[in-house]
């Protein structure tokens, strides 16, 4: 017997095929309603005390920016790879490098992330800005979709017709999503659950809004990166994070056919405390490790910095360019002199004085348009992102 009834089951014809659509029940569970017993609480503390230390981490490091722009590409990344696309947390970083168009569709993918989140985040920090809404999250999407696979999918836009997932017709299919008629409803009553009030836990309400955005399923295509992106938003929108240090991906990745079997235990069993025990775990996992990789980071910047110092060619040019290594972990001539605004021959030094205490490595093996990686940073961030990784 199912735990509690999630929604109804209609009827309805796709591709020309009649087969029966879920339309979920509203936010929050009921029949019966959800309780947050003992060992949800144990989980629901660890959580919160997880991100707490991680907010507490952001804070203590003396640049909040270096670990916002690895941690946020870092999520972009393996959010994008859970979705199949084959770009590496080192492949992005290349990129941004050479300042160039994506070479790939697989790489833009990852930018345009990047691009939907940096939107979506700053129009809830403008004074201007729009709420958290599904308007936010269309033109989230609407960035997100741009010029990838996908985009002659109505980008940013509510889906008009029948979607289903998995399967290679609509009666075969693993699951069909609520009828696009029946949409504008179902969104409707999702949005106003993120601003009612209500005595659940914000960390449970976030675990149940995740999991209510993929049963709707709104969009064609890109409904799993926006519904991660969601959990980002969330986070930051209630204040449970100052910054979106988090890359709870990454645990969906490690984790992925658990993930799936949850959300479908939802919609099949309406085992909301499993996926909410399972989201938690993730959360204080993940919020942990994080917290793990920042102080390791600084740690090597630190000991890097005072390297360069007692190095011979250590210079006031050498030493601003360290500092932006954090952000430009990769770096070639002609990004080093815009970097640190400097000429040629200044930025060839400066760059030859971090070869030579072993921060920089050459990469590209060339005479010309070498490239030169801040490896052991960029080795100890790159955990997780590495393509077919079963960490």
């Amino acid at each position: 017997m199912p735990k509690r009834a999630t929604g109804r089951y209609e009827s309805v014809t796709a591709s020309g095929e009649k087969v029966d659509a879920f339309i979920p029940f509203d936010l929050p569970p009921a029949r019966p309603a959800l309780t947050i017993g003992s060992k949800l609480e144990h989980r629901l503390r660890e959580a919160e005390q997880a991100l707490l230390r991680l907010d507490l981490a952001g804070e203590m490091v003396p640049s909040l920016d270096w670990f916002i722009y690895a941690f946020v590409r870092k999520e972009a990344v393996i959010s994008s790879q859970i979705e199949g696309t084959q770009a590496s947390l080192v492949d992005l970083l290349a990129f941004e490098a050479e300042e160039q168009p994506a070479p790939n569709a697989d790489i833009e993918e990852v930018t345009n992330y990047l691009d939907a989140l940096a939107y979506a985040r700053g129009r809830l920090a403008s004074k201007r800005g729009l709420p958290l809404s599904m308007r936010l999250l269309n033109e989230a999407h609407k960035r997100l979709m741009r010029g990838v696979r996908g985009s002659g999918k109505q980008p940013g836009e509510v889906r008009r017709s029948q979607n289903w997932i998995g399967g290679s017709r609509p009666v075969n299919a693993v699951y069909v999503p609520p009828p696009p008629d029946k949409l504008p409803q179902l969104l409707s009553e999702f949005e106003k659950y993120i601003h009612r009030d209500d005595p659940l836990p914000k960390l449970v309400r976030t675990a149940l809004l995740h999991v209510q955005f993929e049963i709707i399923h709104p969009y064609l295509d890109g409904n799993g990166r926006i519904g991660r992106l969601l959990i980002a938003l969330l986070l930051e929108h209630w204040e449970l994070l100052k910054a979106p240090l988090l890359y709870l991906s990454l645990y969906f990745k490690r984790r992925r056919e658990e993930y799936y079997r949850r959300l479908d235990l939802v919609r099949v069993e309406g085992d909301w405390e499993g996926w909410i025990d399972f989201f938690l775990d993730g959360i204080a996992t993940i919020s942990d490790e994080a917290v793990a990789s920042a102080r390791d980071l600084f740690k090597l910047v630190s000991t890097d910095r005072a390297r360069l110092l007692g190095g011979e060619l250590a210079s006031v040019s050498a030493l601003r360019l360290f500092e932006q290594l954090p952000r430009h972990p990769i770096v070639t001539v002609a990004s080093a002199m815009k970097l640190i605004e400097a000429s040629k021959p200044t930025a060839t030094r400066a760059i030859e004085a971090l070869v030579r205490v072993d921060v920089l490595v050459e990469t590209t093996g060339k005479r010309r348009d070498r490239s030169f990686a801040y490896q052991a940073y960029m080795e100890r961030l790159r955990t997780g992102t590495e393509l077919n990784s079963r960490d």
